[in-house]
């Protein structure tokens, strides 16, 4: 069973009903849903907090929706690191933070798809990753 990791931007398009994205998001969550399991880490869980008054109103938002949360590998931690002083010493700026070079190498590292809309860092920094993206 395919697992997909849903970055922060696809689950807030949906939650915003974003005018823009929301309908493509939906979308392709559904496609992923239809051929596996839905999955954040607590990075992407932290990053949506910010659009929940409580974390009881985020768990309940989240409730039937078929996303679990799954841990973070410390070999993922350790390879976002890396490759974020990497980004930084090639001049990267600050707009690209630590949370999504640990999103894109926790998809690297246990070979998990990852639907977003961050297609140029991730394809960048995270080659292996098989990106569902515009």
């Amino acid at each position: 069973m395919a697992l997909t990791l849903v970055d922060t931007s696809i689950l807030l398009d949906v939650v915003t009903d974003d005018p823009e994205w929301a309908d493509w998001s939906i979308h392709h969550l559904d496609a992923a849903l239809h051929n596996g399991q839905l999955a954040i880490n607590n990075v992407i869980y932290g990053e949506l907090s910010a659009r929940f008054a409580t974390i009881e109103a985020l768990d309940a938002a989240l409730t039937g929706t078929g996303i679990v949360v799954v841990a973070i590998p410390r070999s993922a931690a350790f390879l976002a690191t890396r490759t974020y002083q990497r980004y930084r010493q090639a001049g990267g700026t600050r707009t690209a933070g630590l949370p999504e070079f640990i999103i894109g190498a926790h998809a690297s590292v246990m070979g998990l798809s990852l639907l977003s809309r961050s297609v140029h860092l991730y394809r960048e920094y995270f080659p292996n990753v098989d990106l569902i993206c515009p």
